[in-house]
């Protein structure tokens, strides 16, 4: 069944399907907004006692559910200046350092630390660095948020593939992360370059930043690039970053020697949005 769940995804029409997806998330009609939410809600477990608007009623599409804003007393928040806090919801997929320019990805494969950047010229900043990858479910909380105190200076846009970001796909296909659409977000930070990598996924219909709105779609072709160095936005630890308008993984970078890992997480944890998952190095 893994074979032919890799099969399929190589020969589907993923741009198509997430396309789809896009509208029918956006749908307002009563019953089919309604149908898709019941369904997910009794499929996935989704914590509706978490969200802000508790009743899953209340929501006018399936967006508007799937991204829900979380009761205020939802998350224990990290402010601690020394920390990272986590920005998401979701399961450590990897944590650990790059090593010869490359990112471990599952089972003896990898990625390349500058293809996942699209080549962008800041790649250097990461050399040698550190990194942790978290995978969003379905059930999880889906708005993204700062881990520490950053200052935006560059947004790249980098079209691909569209592969599915489960356990499953992510051990057989090569290169993934460096393979599908991605959105990457560069700040200067007290831990300093961070690295915030949005991966896109098949159904992944868009990803939107506080900053810039909805980044896809539409999908391009070439890479597109924003320069913020100019125009100074600062964020605090703990304000909404993005959103994924259905759900994916998120590629943390930082550089060498600028932080450490807590030594209580591993691959295959869960964690939750404000959780303390390392110490910045002074």
């Amino acid at each position: 069944m893994d074979k032919l769940f890799i099969l399929l995804q190589h020969i589907l029409p993923k741009h198509s399907l997430s396309a789809l997806m896009h509208k029918l998330a956006r749908c307002k009609t009563p019953w089919v907004k309604q149908f898709i939410i019941n369904t997910v809600i009794k499929q996935f477990g989704v914590n509706m006692s978490e969200a802000a608007q508790p009743d899953p009623e209340a929501y006018e599409s399936f967006n508007a559910f799937f991204t829900r804003q979380l009761r205020e007393d939802a998350r224990p928040l990290e402010h601690d200046d020394t920390t990272i806090a986590c920005p998401v919801d979701g399961t450590i997929s990897q944590m650990g350092s790059i090593e010869n320019g490359e990112l471990f990805q599952a089972k003896g494969k990898s990625f390349n630390l500058s293809a996942l950047l699209g080549n962008d010229s800041l790649s250097s900043e990461f050399e040698d660095g550190q990194f942790t990858t978290v995978y969003l479910s379905p059930k999880d909380y889906h708005r993204i948020h700062f881990p520490v105190d950053g200052t935006l200076k560059k947004m790249v846009h980098v079209p691909g593939e569209l592969f599915s970001v489960n356990q499953t796909t992510v051990e057989a296909i090569d290169e993934l992360f460096a393979r599908n659409e991605r959105v990457i977000a560069f700040f200067d930070t007290p831990a300093g370059p961070m690295a915030m990598v949005m991966v896109g996924a098949i159904f992944v219909s868009s990803i939107e930043t506080v900053w810039y709105g909805e980044v896809t779609p539409p999908h391009h072709n070439q890479i597109r690039q924003w320069q913020y160095s100019d125009n100074k936005q600062q964020y605090k630890k703990n304000d909404e970053m993005a959103r994924f308008n259905m759900g994916s993984t998120i590629v943390m970078l930082y550089g060498k020697d600028k932080v450490t890992w807590a030594e209580n997480l591993a691959a295959g944890d869960a964690v939750q949005y404000g959780q303390v998952i390392a110490k910045i190095n002074k």
